[in-house]
């Protein structure tokens, strides 16, 4: 059987991390994004025929994934191992296996930056009409990007200017810290790439997720709005 396995080093001890994985409440911080459906997911997912090990330590889905805790001297490694598909399945399953990099990256960004403070998301996705690379139409040249942990300064073709630390990449997705995104610390910001279910390459599709923690209203409609006509004019089509 084949796996696949995702993984991140998280600055805080495997109690908390569990936490992180059992309290629906908590789940709500870090899987997905706001949206109706949210509760009945996490239910789904995280409730429905799971098994625990008795040392909190690993975790396993109805769908046969499982989270396994391994304590570390510079906190806990969580990672989440995965059954590969293959044969009609495979593209489908390869888009579960991108939203979980996404997830368990917000899983500790919230727990190390955020663990107090509620986040609010904005979300979208939609797929271009045109041949519309997502890093060309943001103008954002990823081969000159800071690696993971530095500092970055991006002003994009919408005019934004974001500036933070990288906090991770991989072939189709960025996580970025974002200074405006909280009103203490810093919110994140993941920009990915999404291939069609039809596999038309000539209309590539984007997922934005903007997580903010302790804006008021004017500030996060502003995040949501500048987003909002970025995807508009770039990926209308959902």
């Amino acid at each position: 059987m084949e796996t696949n396995q995702l993984s991140v080093l998280v600055n805080a001890d495997a109690e908390q991390v569990w936490r992180m994985l059992r309290d629906p409440a908590k789940i709500a911080q870090w899987h997905g994004w706001d949206a109706d459906g949210l509760e009945d997911e996490i239910a789904q997912i995280y409730e429905s025929n799971v098994k625990e090990s008795a040392d909190h330590r690993r975790l396993q889905l109805e769908s046969g994934d499982f989270f396994s805790l391994d304590p570390h001297p510079d906190g806990t490694r969580l990672t989440l191992t995965r059954t590969k598909t293959t044969g009609e399945l495979a593209q489908y399953d390869s888009n579960i296996t991108e939203s979980w990099v996404m997830f368990i990256q917000a899983l500790k960004f919230k727990l190390e930056r955020h663990p107090q403070t509620p986040r609010r998301t904005f979300f979208a996705d939609g797929t271009s009409s045109e041949h519309t690379n997502l890093w060309t139409a943001l103008g954002i040249d990823t081969g000159w990007l800071p690696e993971p942990g530095e500092k970055y300064e991006l002003t994009l073709n919408t005019g934004a200017r974001l500036s933070g630390k990288v906090w991770y990449r991989t072939d189709t997705q960025l996580g970025l810290s974002v200074a405006d995104y909280a009103e203490h610390g810093d919110g994140l910001l993941i920009l990915a790439e999404q291939p069609r279910m039809d596999a038309i390459p000539e209309h590539p599709g984007a997922l934005i997720i903007a997580s903010t923690f302790g804006l008021g209203a004017a500030a996060f409609e502003s995040i949501a709005a500048h987003w909002d006509s970025f995807m508009e004019t770039y990926y209308p089509r959902t």
